[in-house]
């Protein structure tokens, strides 16, 4: 008899419709809180993520890929929806979708609805981290998104070991707090949500499913074990470079939210905390590499969709500032890898087209052959698996919004961002010539053309989105 691989195996009993129930691809959705794309396998200098570095060889990097609102809450329910933030009404990390949406059908609910078992590990929509994985709650949960929920309850910054606080200044829950932890990696959150995955795996391998798995780490506190903080020497951590005077041109309503003058993060604190970020990074990747090579032990990659991704980008002191909720590069572009097994042909390639987390669900849809809802704001990047650097995909822009009334479109060439829903000032940045967004050019004449056209092009987008005027002022 001849030989066929696996994985076109599965292409041809899919596509030949005998035993549908039992050749349905399977879901991975592996998520991580508060990653920007310091990953190794992104170019990353110093961050070390061998095992999504392993998966990114298996599937298609999408290295221009953009959230919608750079924050948890909001960022997870418009990925799970498909639908941009105005629309499903979740603009921070208050908020209850299925209020706002009763009707919604989720990314996951969706496979709920086709026969599929489908279950949730952790963080997928928004918990508070750390004070929900201490208790081992999940307030902001979508019950009918799931058939089966795994809440983990880990020590977090409680757990023993060395623990430095790395911006001292900062009193709140989000303090940049390490710890150095002398307990092993099954100890931890990651750990834990990573065990509850393979269990789920094990006890669903027969039946088609959809998993969604939620990391913690890198969000704070940074928490884990010794041996992940000793890849990384302290003395040699790089911190982001910015001019001085870096945010003078930036509108006031947001120069300095979250800048440095709130965290009291010296030069030397600094390297600390990134040692820390890294760390943490580097733990939850053997976590997720743990998960993964349970589909490989139970015979279940080749026939698995496995997506991994963060809900925003994250800034480590870029222009002087942390965390999220602002509107720069860093804190919008956020690590994807979608790895489809029988794709082969764009496996361990990368694409810079312009994408949204959106984009997500109809492509899911697509290659799984379900029908979404038709109200789907995102496209389906089927075309960029197959050829990543493909002329069918035609996505001029993405779209992210944020607090304080921040809206930005970012094309291939331009960023264009507004605060106060236009009325609090503007910033646009020549993507070309200045990468890092250091130079707002809002009030440059030369480029007055270029600002009305982009400025014109964001407020169709926001109408496109479900902008209300009456609502959002």
């Amino acid at each position: 008899m001849k030989f066929i691989p696996p994985a076109l195996l599965v292409v041809l009993l899919f596509a030949s419709g005998i035993n549908a129930e039992e050749k349905k691809p399977n879901v991975l959705l592996l998520m991580s809180d508060d990653l920007n794309t310091a990953l190794s396998g992104f170019g990353h200098p110093q961050c070390k993520t061998p095992e999504l570095d392993k998966l990114a060889a298996r599937g298609v990097r999408f290295e221009n890929m953009h959230c919608q609102y750079p924050v948890c809450g909001a960022s997870r329910a418009s990925m799970m929806t498909g639908l941009y933030p105005y629309t499903n009404g979740m603009l921070g990390n208050s908020g209850n979708l299925r209020e706002n949406m009763p009707d919604v059908i989720t990314l996951s609910q969706m496979f709920r609805n086709n026969n599929y078992h489908v279950g949730r590990v952790s963080k997928i929509y928004h918990m508070g981290i750390p004070t929900e994985i201490i208790p081992g709650t999940a307030d902001h949960d979508d019950p009918p998104s799931w058939d089966e929920t795994v809440n983990i309850k880990a020590l977090e910054q409680n757990a023993p070991g060395v623990r430095t606080e790395w911006s001292p200044k900062d009193k709140s829950s989000q303090t940049f707090t390490g710890v150095e932890a002398s307990t092993g990696d099954l100890e931890h959150a990651d750990g834990m949500a990573a065990e509850a995955a393979i269990e789920f795996l094990k006890r669903n391998r027969d039946r088609p499913f959809f998993l969604g798995c939620g990391f913690v780490r890198p969000h704070v506190p940074l928490v884990a074990p010794q041996k992940y903080f000793d890849l990384y020497d302290r003395s040699t951590m790089v911190a982001p470079i910015f001019p001085e005077g870096d945010l003078d041109d930036v509108p006031k309503v947001i120069r300095e939210y979250k800048s440095n003058s709130r965290y009291g993060v010296t030069p030397d604190l600094h390297k600390g905390l990134l040692q820390a970020y890294y760390a943490s990074v580097s733990y939850m990747d053997a976590q997720v590499g743990r998960v993964l090579d349970a589909l490989d032990e139970l015979g279940l990659r080749d026939n698995t969709i496995v997506i991994f991704t963060s809900d925003h980008g994250y800034l480590l002191g870029h222009h002087n500032k942390y965390q999220k909720q602002h509107l720069f590069e860093e804190a919008t572009r956020v690590p994807f890898i979608l790895s489809v097994p029988w794709l082969e042909k764009t496996h361990g390639e990368a694409t810079t087209h312009l994408t949204e987390l959106i984009d997500l669900y109809p492509t899911i849809a697509e290659l799984v052959k379900l029908s979404p809802p038709e109200t789907l704001h995102g496209q389906s990047m089927l075309s960029l698996l197959n050829d990543t650097k493909s002329t069918n995909w035609v996505k001029e822009h993405v779209f992210t919004i944020s607090r304080s009334g921040g809206e930005s479109l970012r094309t291939h060439d331009w960023r264009y961002t507004h605060w106060g829903y236009g009325r609090k000032g503007k910033e646009l940045y020549d993507l070309k010539n200045d990468p890092g967004e250091f130079t707002n050019l809002a009030n440059d004449p030369v480029h007055a053309e270029t600002l009305l056209q982009l400025e014109k092009s964001l407020r169709a987008k926001r109408e496109e989105a479900g902008y209300d005027p009456e609502r959002f002022r």
